[in-house]
């Protein structure tokens, strides 16, 4: 709940110096904030994280596709729990589905290609990021 908090705190910051460069006041901007939020043009905040500061060293774009096309299409559903996965994207093409991965090296990612292949019952081809 820390996390939370300091987070929420930072969104309230960025407001107040918002407010200033608009030359507004802080409460004009947070209702017009809010009324972006309750018409769903801001759906919410988040945080970047430097993934080299968290240790993931590696980036990896792997396109996955089911072993058994008859099968029901729930990779994403039966992926979700792994951390290592920042982003799933459903694909038109050979691959069903493209994920961007973070790990600590190379063997790190061949573990996690291994775990995704079992979980989902899915091929894997990987393309590491240079870049």
């Amino acid at each position: 709940m820390m996390v939370l908090r300091v987070l929420t705190l930072a969104v309230v910051r960025i407001r107040c110096s918002r407010s200033s460069s608009a030359r507004l006041s802080v409460s004009a901007v947070q209702s017009r904030v809010r009324r972006l939020e309750a018409r769903g043009v801001i759906s919410g905040y988040s945080a970047r994280v430097d993934p080299e500061a968290v240790g993931h060293l590696l980036s990896a774009f792997v396109a996955i596709t089911p072993l058994d096309p008859s099968q029901p299409d729930d990779a994403p559903a039966r992926l979700e729990h792994i951390e290592e996965i920042e982003s799933c994207h459903s694909v038109a093409g050979e691959e069903s589905y493209i994920l961007l991965v973070r790990v600590e090296s190379a063997r790190a990612l061949e573990d996690l290609l291994q775990r995704i292949r079992t979980t989902a019952n899915v091929s894997t081809r990987s393309t590491i990021i240079l870049n």
